[in-house]
């Protein structure tokens, strides 16, 4: 079964216009009857298929997912003027579905699964055909658990600019991983008994609190706040939620990392994509300094430092150069609160790699936004008035372990309905115990305030709201759609911590 949703296709839906007519309820047959006349003449898709396979973690085997390409590529790299033309093969003994991270695709396009969107069927494919957006994403299963079994691979855009640069490109993507099935993980945090498997009910407007896949986590064991953080007024905030059995860096520990060789005074450029579940992490450099140069996939001025924190979901781009004496240079990733630690080195020719050791000497500070407000666009949005300004919420809390968005769960949610062309402004604020990464789909954003201080800053996707913080985003409701908005822990979003955007089309 092939669900073909071409542009050529979604655009003649949608030009009928208003949001019942852009938002009908595809039945599968419908979907599997699209012409393959649709794709364009003289492309070849690229192939990706979803599927099984076995991780060494430690010396101890696991069962995980992989997307990759015919040959074993890992994920996806587009060079500058290719489209996004991908057939996704679904083998992977369960439905499933991929949303294709930081891009902006037409609706059906996104890879969530909702009443008007199927997933895809094991044995099934979907063809996907838009033109893709430049940077440094990623995929990842947007169906019950799935993607806390790594059912994730990088997506990387190359530009123009990207092609041109004399540096060497590391790519680096962060997991948490449990040899838990994630069923039981989430039911030892909400007290639930029991899950339905790793694609859980994963359907976006099927049910309230849990849609997204309550009782359908089983990875790692509860830390129920175990790495506490005190705050002024004798509050403690919590930073994990969950004491996994291994982090990851490119599928491997720092007992067996990756060693990237990379030439005596040269550059490289860092992609680094925090893939992890309900992790976020400090970026330690160590011995190297070097400067963000995107946030998200978008171009900003550059930043220097050596440590730059990124949550879930996130993406940080790093310029660096190796010292011309060259060595070997680990580039860690710091559990946020804990001392635990992943990464690979960056080794010259000759140079002596020593072994790390997969703790640090002592916890990390929680992740702040001290790097956020540090980050200014190189392409701003612009100013211009918000035709429609609205507040969000960040509620919920460990016990009961429940999350939601103004005390309103998913499948309870009040939905966010803007027309085609206005420009939003959306103010989260976060009175609750645990900082939230907060996503949204089919559109970038500007941050703009941090605790009500206007910024020029970074157009991203996913932006971190601490405890007891606001930051407020802006974005042009250019892309009509029912738009998931949630807490990239995936932890959280199971539990209700998700609502829509929906941009009505212009009528």
């Amino acid at each position: 079964m092939t669900f073909a949703l071409s542009r050529r296709r979604l655009l003649s839906t949608a030009m009928a216009g208003g949001c019942a007519a852009l938002l009908p309820a595809f039945p599968r047959s419908t979907l599997a009857a699209a012409p393959a006349a649709d794709q364009p003449v003289g492309l070849t898709p690229v192939g990706l298929t979803i599927e099984r396979r076995t991780l060494d973690v430690n010396g101890k085997a696991a069962s995980v997912f992989g997307i990759r390409q015919p040959d074993g590529t890992h994920g996806l790299v587009l060079d500058p003027g290719r489209r996004f033309l991908v057939d996704l093969a679904n083998r992977a003994g369960e439905d499933a579905v991929i949303h294709w991270h930081g891009q902006t695709p037409p609706y059906a396009q996104d890879g969530v699964a909702d009443m008007n969107r199927p997933t895809i069927p094991n044995g099934g494919s979907a063809s996907y055909d838009f033109a893709p957006r430049t940077g440094t994403h990623w995929m990842h299963s947007h169906h019950g658990l799935q993607e806390q079994l790594l059912m994730a691979a990088p997506l990387v855009v190359r530009s123009a600019d990207d092609l041109r640069a004399d540096e060497q490109e590391v790519t680096i993507l962060l997991h948490d991983f449990t040899f838990r099935d994630p069923a039981e993980v989430l039911a030892s945090l909400t007290g639930s008994a029991g899950g339905t498997g790793h694609g859980g009910h994963g359907q976006m407007g099927h049910g309230s609190h849990g849609s997204m896949g309550h009782g359908s986590m089983n990875h790692g064991g509860a830390a129920h706040g175990s790495a506490g953080h005190a705050m002024s007024g004798g509050m403690s905030m919590d930073l994990n939620d969950v004491e996994y059995d291994a982090y990851l860096a490119n599928d491997r520990t720092l007992a067996d990392p990756e060693v990237v060789r990379v030439e005596r005074g040269g550059r490289a450029r860092l992609r680094v994509i925090n893939g992890a579940t309900s992790t976020a992490f400090h970026l330690d450099l160590g011995r190297l300094t070097g400067e963000v140069v995107a946030a998200d996939g978008n171009p900003v001025h550059p930043v220097a430092g050596n440590r730059f924190g990124i949550s879930m979901g996130q993406r940080l781009d790093i310029r660096l150069t190796l010292p011309s004496e060259g060595g070997a240079f680990p580039i860690l990733a710091l559990r946020e609160g804990a001392a635990q630690r992943t990464g690979l080195i960056l080794a010259t020719a000759g140079a002596i790699v020593q072994r790390v050791a997969e703790q640090g000497e002592a916890a990390t500070e929680a992740l702040d936004l001290s790097l956020e407000r540090r980050l200014v666009a190189e392409r701003s949005l612009g100013t211009r008035a918000a035709d429609l300004s609205a507040r969000v919420r960040l509620t919920g809390s460990m016990t009961p372990y429940v999350w939601s968005l103004d005390d309103r769960t998913f499948g309870t949610h009040a939905p966010l309905v803007v027309r085609q062309g206005q420009r939003v402004e959306l103010t989260f604020e976060n009175p609750s115990m645990m900082a939230h990464p907060m996503h949204l789909h089919g559109h970038h954003f500007q941050v703009v305030a941090i605790d009500g201080r206007p910024v020029v800053g970074a157009v991203r996707d996913t932006v971190l709201v601490p405890t007891m913080g606001s930051v407020t985003v802006a974005f042009d409701a250019d892309n009509p759609g029912r738009w998931p908005l949630h807490c990239h822990n995936l932890l959280h979003m199971a539990t209700g911590m998700m609502t829509e955007v929906v941009v009505e089309g212009a009528g």
